[in-house]
């Protein structure tokens, strides 16, 4: 028995865990006796005192997994049992090959899964440490200074793309040093529960924060966390259209990968910020204390780095905004109902409803994106601007005059329904949820004060609606065109579903060609002109349109959108170059189709987005009036407009929501107010 003992201390192995083994032998299988070795060693190590792995989290959880798993191996040795003593446990010698256990392959057996699994991780790491203690000290420092640089970008990025800079990050968020104070404050427990969580929050409001950017680069305002969320299926469906689904779908799951990572990332580092603070206590607190001071000191004196405050408190200000606008909405939301009920031209009976156009065929047309930029921007207005003044020549010659003005939109480089919506109801739509209740109301929309007359049949082209449209019973519309109901069989351009020259044809056949017994009020929505502008359908001879297969040619030579949208010049160029095809498309359609008795009434629904309008862009759109009738022109005379197609820098400024009355009452419309 001695010699046996002697043997087995001898073998390199962690003594008194084998000697447990021992006193099981009998009952267990070679395997099993393997298995138990390992799982005897693996305790053995985790009970050591060692370094701290990589990641804090996994120091956590490190700490506390022997608790967990010490009751595996009941008979263990403990310092109070003697290895000694349980060598002489058996009633008999163990068998001399079983003395030759230690010498067997551990590796031989599959280890089964158990929760030692960590520990095990973290003896590597630990035992990786000790061989390379300076990689590993440089590896440990620079996770820390990461985690620091994220979680403080975190705290300090804008909101806008206009306003990163160097600058907006080399300032001392106060929220970090609150955040410390707590983390020293608290117990180890909390500390880390805290720590997560706050990582999750700020990985939120760095969304948020991207969302900003995203809106305020392409709608001109900040993502309403009430209303916004189903536009990112719209935004979806345009890069699907422009770009082709697999590049969407692979976008799609790459932006979600990202925040997910994000999400991840910034908990991760709060969690190893936090116990980085508890480990260094002393110095940890006198940094703190510090920073606070700077930080008072900083926001006392307003002192500034190139005009941007050292002191920060961004995260805070970011959620108290994101809090008020969802009150506010929630408030407008109550409000506006009740401003949807009054009408001034409610109760107005048919009779005096634009009496002065009775006899006249009366379209409305929205052209995509066309905004002031188009007109006075230096890059694309010399193309522009060049053919509004020859189409107004072209017009004239036809017998056709124009007066042109300034609408300021509702909505600014999308959203073009809310454009739409508040020149035809007089009422200030500029979000989604203002939009919804205007259609559900009874409120009089311009098209519908037509078709309330009994003096005109109304009709709808709308090649840019592509499913159930409910909105038609606002409008007042008898019959909507939609994408499906032309007869296209060309090619896509990107977004739009057919060039604008064939809907307008198409509006010819259909429609206005047609003999009616009544005249016709007409709306159409063109689309050619919508981003990415690539690429972008050319004129071809009217009687040539046919079906639409001429096109095919044109878009397949074409720009790719990719390669627009990637560039800002080409992109103004090009949305420049769509304005011009969609103003000659119309204004083409007049001179070839008009009569002595059609009005044209057409406007942009929006600027185009940042990239191309700039960032200090106003919301302006012009807006033209056509006729051949002279006193349909006088009517209007008052108003200050600009003659011809291109309205003057100096022309009036309206908001679009005053148009409405503006022309009803110019066309003898009487007010009969309703109140809500």
């Amino acid at each position: 028995m001695p010699q046996h003992t002697s043997t087995r201390q001898s073998s390199g192995t962690a003594g008194g865990a084998e000697a447990v083994l021992d006193k099981r032998d009998e009952e267990r299988t070679p395997a099993a006796k393997a298995v138990g070795t390992t799982e005897a060693a693996e305790a053995a190590e985790d009970s050591s005192e060692g370094a701290a792995p990589v990641v804090e989290v996994a120091d956590s959880i490190a700490e506390e997994a022997p608790e967990e798993a010490s009751g595996e191996i009941a008979e263990e040795p403990t310092a109070e049992t003697p290895a000694e003593t349980l060598v002489e446990a058996p009633a008999e010698p163990t068998p001399e090959p079983l003395a030759e256990a230690p010498e067997e392959p551990v590796e031989a057996a599959t280890p089964r899964p158990t929760r030692r699994s960590w520990p095990a991780w973290s003896a590597r790491t630990r035992r990786w440490r000790e061989a390379h203690p300076t990689a590993a000290q440089v590896l440990s420092v620079s996770v820390n200074v990461l985690a620091t640089l994220l979680v403080v970008a975190a705290l300090v990025m804008p909101n806008s793309v206009v306003r990163l800079g160097p600058e907006k990050f080399l300032r001392i968020p106060g929220e970090a040093v609150i955040g410390a104070a707590l983390m020293l404050a608290l117990p180890r427990r909390p500390r880390i529960v805290l720590a997560a969580v706050s990582g999750v929050a700020l990985g939120a409001m760095t969304v948020l924060n991207l969302l900003d950017m995203g809106f305020n680069q392409y709608l001109g305002r900040s993502f309403n966390l009430v209303l916004d969320w189903s536009l990112l299926g719209d935004a979806q469906s345009y890069l699907e259209d422009s770009l082709g689904r697999t590049a969407t779908l692979a976008a799609t799951a790459g932006l979600i990968a990202v925040i997910l990572l994000l999400f991840v990332l910034l908990a991760l580092s709060t969690v190893r910020l936090g116990n980085l603070l508890a480990r260094h206590t002393g110095t940890a607190t006198r940094g703190t204390l510090i920073a606070g001071v700077v930080w008072i000191t900083c926001s006392s004196l307003g002192l500034q780095i190139s005009g941007v405050p050292i002191a920060s408190d961004r995260t805070a200000t970011a959620l108290k905004i994101q809090a008020r606008r969802v009150a506010d909405t929630l408030r407008d939301e109550a409000e506006f109902r009740k401003v949807a009920k009054v009408d001034a031209f409610g109760n107005t009976p048919p009779s005096q409803l634009v009496p002065d156009l009775r006899g006249k065929d009366m379209i409305f047309t929205f052209i995509e994106s066309y905004g002031r930029s188009a007109v006075e921007d230096p890059i694309m207005a010399p193309g522009v601007d060049s053919t509004l003044d020859a189409r107004t020549k072209a017009l004239a010659k036809a017998g056709y005059h124009a007066k042109s003005g300034w609408l300021t939109s509702a909505t600014y480089g999308g959203s073009s329904w809310l454009g739409h919506s508040t020149t035809l109801s007089g009422l200030w739509i500029n979000n989604q949820q203002r939009y919804r209740t205007v259609m559900a109301s009874d409120h009089l929309s311009l098209t519908k004060a037509f078709k309330k007359t009994g003096a005109w049949n109304t009709v709808g082209v709308m090649p840019g609606v592509q499913k159930a449209w409910p909105e038609q019973s606002f409008y007042g519309l008898d019959k909507v065109y939609n994408a499906f109901e032309l007869g296209y069989k060309g090619p896509k351009f990107s977004w739009s579903t057919m060039p604008d020259q064939y809907a307008l044809e198409q509006f010819q056949q259909r429609v206005h060609g047609q003999k009616h017994d009544k005249p016709m009020m007409s709306e159409i929505i063109l689309t050619s002109s919508h981003q990415p502008w690539a690429p972008i359908p050319k004129m071809v001879g009217w009687d040539q349109l046919g079906d639409g297969s001429v096109f095919k040619g044109i878009q397949a030579a074409g720009n790719k959108p990719a390669d627009v949208i990637a560039d800002t010049t080409k992109s103004r160029e090009e949305y420049g170059k769509s304005i011009q095809y969609s103003v000659t498309a119309l204004t083409e359609w007049l001179e070839r189709y008009g009569t002595d008795d059609t009005v044209l009434v057409f406007l942009g629904d929006h600027q185009p987005i940042a990239r191309v309008s700039g960032n200090h862009a106003s919301r302006d759109v012009p807006i033209s009036i056509v006729a051949k009738d002279p006193k349909v022109l006088d009517k209007i005379a008052g108003w200050g407009w600009t003659d011809g197609l291109r309205p003057a820098h100096s022309a009036p400024v309206w908001k679009m929501s005053a148009f409405r009355d503006r022309f009803l009452t110019a066309y003898g419309s009487t007010p009969h107010p309703k109140q809500g």
